[in-house]
């Protein structure tokens, strides 16, 4: 499971990377917001990976740290998810804008000559 995380995580970060190098924008938004999924995916992929465990530890005396998972990174995850919703819904904003304004929806505003 954990190989699959990573190549899931690695798979998401390089596309981030690959989109947010391109010359348009609706493209660098995407990217954008593949890197902030393989980033929540590495944070929650911090707080143990065990299945069927419960998110908090239950009710009594010592129980062993493995057999439940951390809730820290579950909660850094949600505030990460609600942040990046936000943070894109500003970007198409500006998108529309820009794109309002110069008629073209590239980075630096100019059209390629072919």
């Amino acid at each position: 499971m954990e190989i699959i995380l990573s190549l899931a995580i690695g798979v998401l970060s390089a596309s981030g990377i690959w989109l947010v190098l391109r010359p348009r924008s609706f493209q660098v938004i995407v990217g954008l917001c593949l890197l902030s999924y393989a980033v929540n995916m590495f944070i929650f992929s911090m707080g143990r990976l065990t299945p069927g465990a419960p998110p908090i530890m239950p009710k009594g005396g010592f129980v062993d740290p493995t057999l439940y998972a951390d809730p820290l990174p579950q909660a850094l995850v949600l505030t990460a998810i609600v942040i990046s919703f936000a943070t894109t819904a500003l970007f198409l904003v500006v998108l529309l804008a820009s794109r309002g304004l110069t008629g073209t929806d590239h980075v630096d505003g100019k059209e390629r000559s072919r």
